[in-house]
């Protein structure tokens, strides 16, 4: 590899292409003559392209976190000058909101109102209250036990692996990387292959803000390049974000030597609605969290569970709210919902519509693909009626515009429904009884979960249970997910000063 940039404080580099691999903070030529080309999802233009890294660069760019980790250079930083850097990120994201979201709206399609609320937002929420946690956490104490008096100390776990999913790839970024970060560890990131550019600019906005550029590296790739970060001896921890079936293969491959993990996956959220809900005014948020993101949302409410009497009267309020949901170019300032991230996607959605129909769901609103958008991957929302749990649209991560609407006739039938998943990561209730709607939440097996409404918060911990993934990202516990805690023996009879 050859060194083409001679400090980290280059001008940030955007969109279009990219040839060279961030390593240990500067630019390098890659080992891989292979490229990902980057298309935008809404127009089908070419929007850039970044190297596809081998198991030679991720060797390198892994070799190159290890010697920053070892020096001390970011993990002997004090937490309190740590806090500052990260919360100094989510600065420079906030003044240069425009220019990231026109680059985030190119890679992946989303309106630009869209990003604001679902990534800007998020993503610089969870960076300051990842420094927050720095500044507040007890890093130190001392315990008398048994044997005397023993100091607890947290360090951060070393190197760390953060592979990427593309539905918010700003938000996700933010989030793995200002965790590990704040923690004291050194990163390679591996963003998804519809999203590099994203990666690539945030990465090196923690170096402008004081990170030490060789604490931060990031190859871009797709399948293998994740493969072979996972499987590298010289990393210590694993964060993963994307679907069930490959953070399974991750957490296996984990095993094999018992590397640390964090897996953020799928999941299928059911909305509980009860009997006396005010429809009118909830109907558009119940409809607008199973479709926001044009449905490839992880905590997508996508079961939507409605007592049998008040049926007909739900249903009809979802589908003129999602009638009123415009789908659209990111250029069109009206638009809320944007593309399908890709031709593929965009077909397996439409064969579970079909699937749905087949198995006799109704479907009330119907996707089309819209005209006047041929070059982009647009598909409108698709309601079911007649659903039942056992369907393949009410079990299965469809990652779309669809929403299966399932009748039920007392609330412990609603709360057996929504357990009946292999998924636990989200849920909501919709009533106008606040504890009757704390309650439910109890019996709910969800690592979250809203009344009325659903936000991820960034002073929470947020997670799954089941097969929706292992650890927990946001606030204390996020941090603490990357940390190791040691335990030292003082002499019996040694008294700890109180200085």
């Amino acid at each position: 590899m050859t060194e083409t940039v001679e400090s980290h404080t280059a001008t940030v580099t955007g969109g279009g292409d990219q040839p060279q691999l961030l390593i240990g903070g500067r630019w390098v030529d890659p080992h891989s003559s292979e490229t990902l080309e980057v298309f935008s999802p809404a127009t089908g233009e070419r929007v850039g392209s970044v190297p596809h890294a081998d198991a030679t660069d991720v060797d390198t760019a892994v070799g190159a976190a290890r010697a920053a980790f070892d020096s001390g250079v970011w993990s002997s930083t004090p937490p309190a000058q740590r806090a500052d850097i990260i919360a100094k990120v989510a600065d420079l994201i906030d003044e240069r909101g425009d220019e990231i979201t026109a680059l985030v709206s190119a890679e992946m399609g989303a309106p630009p109102s869209a990003i604001a609320t679902l990534q800007q937002l998020p993503g610089t929420g969870v960076l300051r209250a990842y420094a927050n946690a720095a500044r507040d956490y007890q890093w130190e104490e001392y315990r008398t036990g048994l044997f005397g008096t023993t100091r607890i100390t947290r360090e951060p776990v070393g190197v760390v692996g953060a592979i990427c999913a593309w539905n918010v790839p700003l938000f996700i970024t933010c989030n793995k990387m200002g965790a590990a970060l704040a923690a004291g560890c050194s990163v390679v990131l591996k963003p998804a292959p519809e999203t590099p550019l994203t990666g690539n600019y945030v990465a090196q906005l923690f170096i402008e803000a004081g990170v030490p550029a060789e604490a931060i590296s990031v190859v871009t790739g797709g399948t293998e390049t994740g493969q072979a970060l996972v499987a590298h001896p010289d990393v210590d921890k694993i964060t993963f974000t994307g679907s069930t079936a490959a953070g399974k293969a991750i957490g296996a491959a984990c095993a094999e030597t018992l590397k640390r993990c964090s897996l953020e996956l799928g999941g299928k959220s059911a909305a509980i609605v009860l009997d006396d809900v005010d429809i009118a005014a909830n109907a558009f948020m119940l409809t607008f969290l199973g479709l926001f993101n044009t449905g490839q949302a992880c905590v997508a409410q996508t079961r939507i569970l409605v007592p049998r009497s008040r049926q007909d009267e739900i249903v009809a309020a979802m589908v003129e709210a999602a009638k009123a949901m415009k789908v659209g170019l990111p250029s069109d300032p009206e638009a809320q919902l944007g593309p399908l991230i890709t031709e593929k996607q965009r077909q397996k959605v439409e064969e579970y519509i079909e699937l749905g129909k087949k198995a006799g769901a109704t479907p009330v609103l119907e996707s089309e693909r819209p005209a006047g958008l041929d070059s982009g991957h647009f598909l409108t929302p698709t309601i079911f009626t007649g659903v039942t749990n056992d369907m393949a649209i009410a079990q299965e991560e469809i990652f779309g515009p669809v929403l299966s609407v399932i009748a039920y006739d007392d609330v412990d039938e609603a709360i057996a429904i929504a357990n009946d998943s292999d998924y636990g990561l989200a849920g909501t209730v919709w009533t106008n009884d606040v504890e009757r709607g704390i309650e439910i939440s109890t019996k709910i097996r969800t690592g979250t979960f809203g009344i009325n409404w659903y936000a991820i918060d960034p002073e929470s911990p947020f997670g799954g249970y089941k097969n929706s993934g292992i650890g927990r990202e946001n606030g204390r516990e996020g941090l603490e997910s990357f940390l190791e805690h040691k335990s030292t023996m003082l002499p019996m009879g040694y008294e700890v000063s109180s200085n």
